[in-house]
């Protein structure tokens, strides 16, 4: 009783952030976990069934091994550490020139993350549209590259690559702003010091100052990126307008997940492949904890 008396004021505060996230966070993850070890199809009550749904989706689910977790993978893999890397860079060049300017590419830069996904495809699927009418198979057709239209977000060669394009261009998100802000923020008295020890260029001051000053802002972004890119799985089935995605080649482990849980409605097993999906993104967040968190 001393303590809350103590830290009333405190608690006060806190409780309607402990009561959102456990309402928003804890609590679906804690039902998601417990449907993981049942059969569960929205109409009858939940029936446990052990390690049934994981079983069945490591030995049983072709899908899922051929596929899935091959594009989720290969998707993360590139979009992941591109996306990040393209951030940083962007928000270093951007901290080298004026204030004016700065604001402006920042803001053309960032808007592409704030725009709605189902709006994002709708321009790209123009760009890709698979008749004579999409801007790129236009353009190829007058140049001579092609003489029929090509069906890019059909067609299981280019889906994953245009998802990946797609990706990027709108990942510069509130992890940029995090990597400008701390690149904007190092005191110019450690570059001067840096220089005087001994650096010679550019790239060594990226390495050895620019970096190491804000390691809070690369974990963020780090953190961001990852979270981002494995719940990135929603824009294969709006370029490609089909869930699955043709021949299973954008098909991610989002995209499965829906595709169980809410065509199928075999709930317990899309929550076992959600909680799967779960522990690569805190498996991921550990990794980029150990290269820009605190040591100390």
């Amino acid at each position: 009783m001393t303590f809350f008396k103590k830290h009333h004021s405190t608690l006060v505060f806190l409780m309607p952030y402990v009561l959102m996230f456990s309402l928003f966070i804890i609590i679906p993850v804690a039902i998601a976990i417990g449907l993981s070890f049942s059969y569960f199809n929205a109409i009858e009550p939940p029936s446990f069934n052990g390690l049934e749904n994981y079983v069945n989706v490591l030995t049983q689910d072709s899908v899922f091994m051929r596929n899935v977790l091959p594009n989720t993978l290969i998707f993360a893999l590139i979009v992941g550490p591109g996306g990040y890397i393209l951030s940083f860079i962007l928000a270093w060049m951007l901290a080298q020139i004026p204030r004016l300017p700065r604001i402006i590419f920042a803001l053309v830069l960032y808007s592409p993350s704030m725009t709605a996904g189902i709006a994002m495809a709708v321009v790209w699927r123009i760009i890709f549209s698979g008749d004579q009418t999409g801007y790129l198979n236009a353009l190829l057709i007058n140049l001579g590259v092609i003489y029929e239209p090509l069906q890019f977000l059909q067609s299981p060669n280019y889906l994953m690559t245009i998802m990946i394009v797609v990706t990027l261009w709108g990942s510069m998100g509130v992890g940029f702003l995090a990597m400008l802000s701390g690149v904007l923020n190092i005191n110019t008295e450690i570059y001067e010091a840096g220089y005087i020890d001994g650096i010679k260029n550019r790239f060594q001051e990226i390495i050895y100052i620019t970096i190491p000053s804000m390691r809070p802002q690369m974990l963020f972004g780090a953190v961001m990126a990852i979270v981002t890119t494995f719940q990135a799985g929603a824009i294969g089935v709006q370029l490609s307008g089909a869930n699955p995605t043709p021949q299973y080649a954008g098909q991610l482990m989002v995209n499965h997940i829906e595709d169980y849980g809410f065509i199928r409605y075999e709930m317990g097993y899309a929550a076992a492949i959600s909680v799967l999906l779960l522990l690569f993104i805190y498996l991921f967040s550990k990794l980029a904890w150990r290269l820009f968190g605190d040591n100390d």
